[in-house]
């Protein structure tokens, strides 16, 4: 399986993507424009389409879309760490490049390779714009990968429908518009070494949502009736909302899993072992959750016993035996060595790999820089662990198994599980500085069961 929560949920959707130019060649560009193909004046500001687009431009500016450049993760991976690894190993200068073929495409296509911090306010900061998406006519091989599309900028902009008359620019539909495919361009992603560090839309494609033809856009782009422009004689039943919440929105996080959990046994004594069975079904995302920047992305279930008298007790999963499993369960071994030598730090031992409470569940693809160490570097990363991830349509069941304590109160336990998600590993964050929402703890769903315990 190649190598991330939606097409129905969290798509990885995630902009912390750093992507490379495979098919054009490192360095070259994606599709047929190569690096600096246009000038800065050949694409219209997102300010500029706000004039007749209110709604879909404040749609876009509340959404990751408007922020893939001046996020602040996205900020301090892609210039403390990628830009600064790139200097001390030339061998990345090409991959750290192509970043910008999809967070800052504008800059891409202009010629900057590095472009200013988010702080000097430059174009750069415009992100995945308006005149960006509505100017890509086609892509250059399959699959879609690192930014390989292909750009015309000019007066004609391309969407999904016939017949659209604007005062200001010319229209015409384009069927690649309403694809995955469309959206795997920037949402896959091969690094330098071929390993498939990002593939929300492989995994859709693979997945069971591609043959019930339910495209990204139906989830990430939901439609509702209206005006597509303060112009527009007519409404339409179907204008795509530009909202494409994923990672970053706590309303398509939660829920996104669901969950069920039962007592093998209801009526246990001290000393006896309680086994309890967790079902977890992805029913809503189209591609595998956590999705997108798994490398970095946190998704764990957590069960407690409380017993008649209010005590609780953590329950540890049950291990399965499969190779790597070491990896899905919660651990804070020391990890992310590679960072001391991004930063300049010989002398740094690594921070706590999960920064989580040990022996739960965590679903993971675990990435592993080139000495076998965790890492959130996709484009250092070498080889990958067991892919624990949960996929569109899948159910993956964990046991607890516990011994009841001796000096448990009788009456009746009650056992609750908790999935949670976070966008970035704590431990990461805290030591790069990064803003404390990054880590927020998200409630995904949980479920509650009982038994009952006698003297």
């Amino acid at each position: 399986m190649r190598n991330i929560i939606s097409a129905a949920c969290l798509a990885a959707i995630t902009f912390a993507v750093f992507l490379l130019p495979v098919t054009s060649g490192y360095g070259e560009g994606g599709g047929s424009a190569p690096l600096g193909a246009f000038q800065e004046k050949d694409f219209e500001k997102p300010q500029t389409c706000r004039q007749c687009h209110i709604d879909i431009y404040e749609q876009w500016s509340q959404a990751m879309m408007s922020e893939a450049f001046t996020h602040h993760w996205d900020e301090i991976e892609y210039f403390d760490l990628a830009l600064e690894h790139a200097k001390r190993n030339p061998d990345f200068e090409d991959a750290v490049a192509g970043c910008n073929g999809c967070h800052t495409p504008l800059m891409w296509l202009t010629g900057t390779k590095t472009p200013p911090r988010p702080s000097e306010n430059s174009r750069a900061n415009e992100s995945v714009s308006c005149d960006i998406c509505h100017t890509i006519t086609a892509r250059t091989g399959d699959p879609s990968v690192n930014f390989n599309y292909v750009n015309s900028p000019g007066k004609t902009k391309y969407g999904n429908r016939d017949g659209i008359v604007s005062p200001y620019h010319e229209t015409a539909k384009l069927e690649f518009v309403s694809t995955a495919e469309y959206c795997g361009i920037c949402h896959n992603e091969q690094n330098p070494v071929g390993l498939w560090v990002k593939s929300t839309q492989l995994e859709w494609a693979e997945g069971p949502y591609k043959a019930d033809g339910v495209q990204c856009h139906i989830c990430h782009m939901p439609r509702a009736p209206g005006r597509n422009a303060n112009t527009a004689k007519n409404a339409h039943p179907d204008v795509a909302q530009h909202l494409f919440h994923g990672a970053h929105d706590r309303g398509k996080v939660g829920g996104a899993i669901e969950m069920r959990m039962h007592p093998v046994e209801r009526e246990l004594e001290p000393g006896d072992k309680a086994v309890i069975k967790v079902q977890l079904f992805n029913g809503k995302c189209g591609h595998k959750v956590p999705s997108g920047s798994s490398e970095e992305r946190q998704l764990w279930l957590r069960v407690v016993a409380v017993d008649a008298a209010g005590r609780e007790y953590h329950l540890p999963v049950d291990k399965k035996g499969f190779e790597g499993e070491e990896q899905t369960i919660t651990s804070n071994e020391l990890a992310y060595q590679d960072m001391g030598y991004m930063l300049g730090r010989p002398d740094f031992k690594g921070i706590p790999r999960d920064a989580l409470p040990e022996g739960d569940r965590i679903f993971c693809l675990a990435y592993f820089d080139p000495e076998g160490r965790r890492t959130v570097a996709q484009w250092n990363t070498a080889s990958f662990g067991t892919d624990y991830r949960i996929g569109p349509r899948e159910t993956k069941i964990e046991t607890y198994t516990w011994t009841v304590p001796d000096d448990i109160e009788p009456g009746k336990v009650i056992v609750r599980g908790t999935l949670n998600y976070r966008r970035l590993v704590k431990s990461v964050a805290e030591y790069l500085k990064v803003p404390e929402d990054e880590t927020e703890i998200v409630h995904v769903n949980d479920a509650e069961t009982w038994f009952e315990v006698f003297d």
